[in-house]
């Protein structure tokens, strides 16, 4: 099984850390401070370095931060860590640890020391005034308790031995480092569909291409808009004005990878970030969805059921306002994901309640992963931030793998007319015509798939297009959604309703969003 998601790949269930050789050390909850490295000040033009050296033992902290006494003066601060791998047998966990660091203004959850995170993805970072490396944040390196942020989430049953050095850098600043972000609409683009990856990876976090790199990929897949969520920092949102134009909307978010699953916060305030130091058992979730919610963005569990460590999702539908069903090239857990979300559609039929809309996106890092694929096509008022929002938001939005494929999916009843994510009323024994126009799967399978199952299976000719129809009422299906599936590895056509012991359904090719029946 493969999966676009990097964060946390290859990897085996985490354990904690504790520490040994360090004096004043404090414990509260899920973090562990250490006593700090002080610095004295220094004349302009000079350097101070120190390490430090310590060792953690499976069974303790999330987080473990290192205090660092920042004097006055200083315009950079430069960090470098390596931590030991030990030879483990074939099964067994081995030490993986993320660094980040925040500022003078203090670790608080949600605060406003954030100053950037890597992950596992460098070894060293600096931060000054007018730059800093990627995924961190430039400005100055004011005077007062930095804290470097270690996350071991994964510790060997040997331990780990870590290494930690510093250099401070004294010195005037130079020239303030000036953010250029993205503008939040296309001007000219009305009411329309429109096509966009909402998850997406620069070397701003743990992906290898560029953010100019992304943007060329975004436009040479056809979509017209997409969105960054580099892992636990905003810092690539400064980077997006210039690479954004009449053809391409470029909005910012983030991926939060926590350590019960990852979210996307979609269309976030440019410059604004995200914590992720919670668990499922905390109430860290809700806190920062109620943040997310508040500036307008949406809340997205990814791949639910990725199934390297920390990413399967743990903190439950209730703040959500999507779900990503499908990610990268189609595979066993997304299969999962498809089939846990339809069971939640027959659940909102069945109480009236809201309903979860399912998106599509690539989690692209690097080639030989494609942009696009998978993506949303939303219907959107306007081709801008509160437009593509509204569109996810509401359901009005179905997932194509490429932007070669169309599919026109709609119901009628007694001259009436809906669409994806829309409901329609009839009589309960009405009959309602369901209609599929489907173009670019050469020999694909269409299914109607309602809250009984698989109702319908179309075979579409060598030349991928086809229209499929069907008669039904509302007192037969509560809702309806349309899966167009390519054939089998051997070409037989996918087969929604065989028994066996494989699953007998090709990779999935696009996925509608349901239709709603009201029975009156």
């Amino acid at each position: 099984m493969t999966s676009p998601c990097k964060a946390h790949e290859a990897i085996t269930p985490a354990l904690s850390p504790s520490r040994r050789g360090f004096l004043a050390a404090a414990m509260a909850g899920a973090a562990l401070t250490l006593a700090p490295m002080n610095f004295a000040a220094a004349a302009d033009g000079s350097a101070t370095t120190k390490t430090l050296t310590g060792h953690l033992d499976p069974g303790a902290a999330d987080f473990v931060y290192l205090p660092v006494e920042v004097p006055a003066g200083v315009n950079k601060i430069s960090v470098s860590y390596s931590y030991s791998k030990p030879s483990v047998a074939a099964g067994l966990l081995n030490n993986a640890c993320d660094i980040g660091v925040f500022d003078e203004k203090g670790t608080a959850l949600s605060g406003k020391g954030f100053r950037g995170w890597s992950g596992g993805f460098r070894t060293e970072f600096f931060i000054s005034a007018a730059e800093a490396t990627p995924g961190y944040l430039p400005g100055p390196v004011g005077k007062g308790t930095w804290n470097i942020a270690l996350g071991p989430y994964q510790v060997a049953e040997q331990g780990m031995d870590y290494t930690v050095t510093v250099t401070l850098d004294f010195g005037p600043d130079a020239a303030p480092y000036r953010p250029q972000y993205p503008p939040q609409q296309v001007a000219g683009k009305g009411p329309g569909w429109y096509r966009g990856d909402a998850h997406l990876h620069t070397v701003y976090s743990d992906g290898k291409r560029t953010p100019e790199e992304v943007a060329a990929g975004a436009r040479a897949g056809r979509l017209d808009f997409m969105i960054s969520t580099d892992h636990n920092t905003p810092a690539s949102h400064g980077v997006w004005g210039p690479l954004a134009g009449n053809d391409l909307l470029i909005l910012t978010g983030e991926e939060v990878t926590t350590r019960n699953g990852h979210y996307l916060a979609l269309g976030l305030e440019p410059g604004d970030w995200i914590d992720w130091r919670y668990r499922a058992r905390d109430k860290g979730f809700e806190q920062e969805a109620q943040h997310i919610h508040a500036s307008g963005g949406l809340v997205v569990p990814a791949h639910p059921y990725c199934p390297y460590v920390a990413c399967r999702w743990k903190f439950g539908y209730d703040d959500a306002d999507a779900v990503e069903v499908w990610t990268g090239p189609w595979t066993a857990d997304d299969e999962y994901a498809i089939n846990t979300w339809d069971s939640m559609l027959a659940q909102s039929a069945r109480t009236g309640g809201r309903w979860l809309p399912a998106m599509g996106n690539s989690d692209a890092h690097s080639a030989p992963q494609v942009i696009g694929f998978p993506h949303n096509v939303v219907y959107a008022k306007a081709l801008s931030r509160d437009g593509v929002l509204e569109g996810i938001r509401n359901g009005r939005s179905w997932i194509a793998e490429s932007a070669d494929i169309t599919v026109d999916f709609s119901v009628a009843v007694g001259g009436r007319t809906a669409g994806v994510g829309e409901r329609i009323a009839a009589a309960p024994d009405a009959r309602v015509t369901v209609t599929a126009k489907v173009s670019g799967v050469a020999n694909g399978v269409v299914r109607f798939i309602t809250d009984e199952g698989q109702t319908q299976q179309f075979t579409l000719p060598s030349s991928g297009m086809g229209t499929c129809t069907w008669l039904t009422t509302p007192q037969l299906a509560a809702y309806i959604r349309v899966e167009v599936r390519h054939p089998l590895p051997d070409g037989a056509p996918s087969n929604g309703t065989a028994m066996g012991t494989t699953l007998q359904l090709g990779p999935m090719a696009a996925l509608t969003n349901p239709v709603f029946l009201d029975a009156k």
